[in-house]
C-alpha cells in the first residue's frame, strides 16, 4: 500500500489546526492513559492502522499494559477497566458512531457519575479529535509503522511516573 499524498506538505495550514486540537487534549488535565485508551478505541472503530500504531506505542511510554491494549475491543467482558475507564470508552464507542443512536441519556448519566461537565465537553473534544486524526490517516492512506514514539519519549514520560503511581494508589 502506498499513501496517496502527505497531508502536513500539501496543506501545512492543516497541520497547525490539528496541532491546536491537540494541544488543547494534552491541556485538559484528563489522565493521559485513559486518553489513549479514547484515542485506541476510536481508532479500532474507524479501522485506522496509523492512529492505532501510534497510540499503542504512545500508551505503553505511559505504562499502559499490554493486557489492557489488546482487550481494549472486548472491554465490556474485561476486568480490568475501571468504571470511570468503561464509562469514557462507551462514550468513545457512542459519539464514534453518533449516527447509531446518539448519547443516550443513560450513557450520559453514567458519564457524568465519574466526570465534571467540563470533563463531559473534554472528553467529548478529545474523541472528536482522534475521529478527525482518525479520517486524515484513512483518506490519505498514512502509513501504519512510520510512527516512533521514542521521537515522542520526552514529552510523554514525564506524567509515565506520575500515572502509574496514581494507578497504584
Amino acid at each position: 500500500m502506498e499513501p496517496r499524498l502527505v497531508y502536513r506538505e500539501e496543506d501545512p495550514s492543516c497541520m497547525q489546526a490539528m496541532a491546536q486540537l491537540e494541544k488543547y487534549v494534552r491541556q485538559t488535565g484528563l489522565d493521559r492513559i485513559l486518553v489513549e485508551l479514547v484515542k485506541i478505541r476510536a481508532s479500532q472503530i474507524n479501522g485506522c492502522a496509523f492512529c492505532l500504531d501510534m497510540h499503542t506505542q504512545d500508551a505503553r511510554v505511559l505504562g499502559e499494559t499490554e493486557q489492557r491494549i489488546y482487550c481494549l475491543g472486548a472491554w465490556r467482558e474485561a476486568p480490568f477497566y475501571t468504571d470511570a475507564e468503561r464509562a469514557a470508552i462507551e462514550l468513545t464507542e457512542a459519539v464514534t458512531r453518533i449516527s447509531e443512536g446518539g448519547v443516550p441519556d443513560d450513557l450520559y448519566r453514567r458519564v457524568r457519575q465519574h466526570f465534571d461537565g467540563r470533563q463531559y465537553v473534554q472528553l467529548i473534544m478529545v474523541i472528536n479529535t482522534i475521529n478527525a486524526w482518525n479520517r486524515l490517516s484513512i483518506a490519505t492512506r498514512t502509513l501504519a509503522g512510520t510512527y516512533h514514539a521514542d521521537a515522542g519519549r520526552s514529552a510523554v514520560a514525564e506524567q509515565s511516573a506520575a500515572t502509574q503511581d496514581r494507578r497504584l494508589d
